[in-house]
């Protein structure tokens, strides 16, 4: 029985997660391997958009939906970068309780997610803006 109460602690401790917070993300625009500065940048996810003048730091904490940034400076082509989060790492574990007698046993089993760590964004984006 104290082998099953230690096994429940540990897994339960286990769902706790850390969140992809990691205090924005830094967006910059480049053409042909050089940076550009002054581009005009919109970044939206599922929670806000913003207008900002690239290269900037985006205020964008946790993943919410993909991240479409959209770039546009007079001379190049209007570019469009879209980012899917990354997947956090995870999988279940079962904890069984087992009774019985004479070889024959019963079991329980009961699943805990195991996070390791959230998901989110790159923490710097590049947009390649080609000229026209």
């Amino acid at each position: 029985m104290r082998y099953l109460i230690l096994s429940l602690s540990v897994a339960l401790a286990a769902c706790a997660t850390t969140g992809s917070g990691a205090g924005g993300l830094t967006i910059e625009t480049v053409s042909q391997g050089q940076a550009v500065v002054g581009a005009n940048c919109t970044v939206s996810t599922l929670t806000g958009s913003w207008n900002i003048v690239a290269p900037a730091n985006v205020p964008i904490d946790n993943a919410s939906g993909d991240l479409h940034v959209i770039c546009d400076k007079e001379g190049y082509r209007t570019s469009e970068l879209i980012v899917r989060p990354s997947s956090p790492v995870g999988s279940s574990m079962g904890v069984g309780v087992g009774g019985g007698s004479s070889n024959v046993g019963v079991g329980v089993g009961l699943s805990f997610p195991i996070g390791m760590g959230g998901g989110g964004y790159p923490s710097h984006v590049t947009v390649e803006l080609s000229p026209q």
